[in-house]
């Protein structure tokens, strides 16, 4: 085989090819590359991620760095650290990976991955162990929605000895990572010892199972076009899941919506028994409770007869925040977001030369805000103006001295009310996933 057919680049002229100098990934950057050559308008980088793992990692990113030289392509080299957060050394690196992926990819840029048809047999078998539904069982679409762009995977119609025959045919150079014969990871497992003896016997298994992948993605596809009207009409502006119609549904129909709601919101797909516990544990808990169920680093939380998705963050408690300099924005911390003196946002009174301007998240006493006669405690209010539990303590207080004077965007108290056309307006710009 001397040539490849790249079909599903999907008119994507700016491509970011993910290289770790392996034979798979050889392949699709030296393919693309002499794609370039008959389509000089495609825009061809390549990013390698040194995870730093194995002993010849340096090697391997200077391996990179003389391929890419030779096929002209501009490379990026990322060094990653990896967590310690319980996910496992495969779960690790490939999330330090993706967050590195993300953050190299420009404006109209597209991800290419060098996954294979024997990647997508390994994928449906892993699938199956851990007992996916369909949507698990649909394995690696060839097109996937990534950090604001798409992940294009243009060889998954290709086998492995495909690859092998194309490299070869090309005097490919590409490295051996010593970890791949380590069998107690479970997809080396799968591919050393389970699946040469599926191919031996049934040469076409690892086809069929690609087939069975696309198969599932079509009719979990087809769902997703039926139950998106429903699911938006039961999906409020802040992106909440309204509990009571989902009460009245069939169990199949309700968990379907449930899985569709989370995947809304960028969450990875429960287990069975995870949806079971949303539903019993937190839908279905007391009206007075304050259930939560977490989903890595976030949670979903019932409030006002919904489910929430919550990003997690520590309470800010009695944290004072000093803001120096009101002409430049002040960052919040935990990814609250900033404060910015400006055109919008709350409109208060300017500081007096001596009121020093700090930023809090409790307030003691009864407080006095506009629109209201009556003094009203600080969780009081909260409750009154529908204020979620997990915002309590991590929405922004701007206080003049001790005077607090307003929570930007929710209320002004009296004391910090414009007077006339004198005063200011004080703007919560928030993180983009609060």
């Amino acid at each position: 085989m001397t040539t490849l057919s790249l079909t599903s680049l999907h008119n994507f002229r700016r491509l970011l090819v993910a290289f770790s100098g392996g034979l798979d990934s050889s392949v699709l950057l030296h393919a693309l590359a002499h794609l370039r050559e008959a389509d000089p308008s495609l825009d061809l980088r390549a990013i390698h991620v040194h995870h730093g793992i194995s002993l010849h990692a340096d090697s391997w990113a200077a391996h990179c760095e003389r391929v890419c030289e030779t096929l002209n392509v501009p490379l990026t080299v990322r060094r990653v650290q990896l967590a310690q957060e319980g996910l496992g050394l495969e779960g690790q690196a490939r999330k330090a990976r993706y967050a590195a992926f993300a953050d190299a990819l420009r404006p109209d840029e597209a991800l290419v991955t060098a996954q294979h048809q024997d990647d997508q047999c390994e994928t449906v078998l892993l699938a199956l162990k851990r007992g996916s539904g369909p949507a698990g069982l649909a394995a690696m679409p060839e097109k996937l929605a990534f950090a604001g762009t798409f992940i294009l995977r243009p060889l998954l119609h290709l086998s492995r000895a495909q690859l092998e025959q194309y490299a070869q045919a090309q005097h490919l150079a590409w490295i051996e990572d010593e970890s791949n014969q380590d069998d107690s990871y479970d997809r080396n497992f799968l591919r050393l010892r389970v699946l040469p003896q599926l191919t031996s016997r049934w040469p076409h298994f690892a086809e069929a199972a690609a087939r069975s992948a696309q198969l599932c993605g079509e009719q979990e596809q087809l769902l997703d076009e039926l139950l998106n009207e429903e699911l938006t009409s039961l999906t409020g502006e802040q992106g909440e899941l309204r509990l009571a119609p989902l009460s009245e549904m069939s169990d199949n129909r309700r968990g379907a919506l449930l899985r569709r709601w989370l995947a809304s919101h960028g969450a990875q797909m429960p287990s069975r028994a995870a949806l079971q516990r949303l539903w019993s544990e937190v839908a279905q808990s007391r009206e007075d409770a304050c259930p939560r169920l977490r989903f890595g680093d976030h949670e979903a939380r019932r409030y006002q007869e919904a489910l929430w998705w919550v990003r997690l963050c520590p309470g800010q408690g009695d944290r004072v925040i000093f803001w120096e300099n009101l002409a430049k924005p002040l960052a919040l911390p935990d990814g609250l977001g900033q404060l910015i003196v400006g055109e919008q946002g709350a409109r208060v009174r300017m500081p007096a030369a001596d009121e020093r301007v700090t930023v809090r998240f409790r307030a003691q006493g009864l407080l006095h805000i506009v629109g209201r006669e009556r003094g009203r405690s600080l969780k009081k209010l909260w409750q009154e103006l529908r204020i979620p539990p997990w915002r309590r303590d991590t929405t922004p207080l701007i206080f003049y001295g001790e005077q607090l004077i307003c929570a930007p965007g929710i209320f002004v108290t009296r004391e910090g009310m414009a007077q006339g056309e004198t005063g200011w307006h004080i703007d919560w710009r928030k993180e983009q996933n609060e």
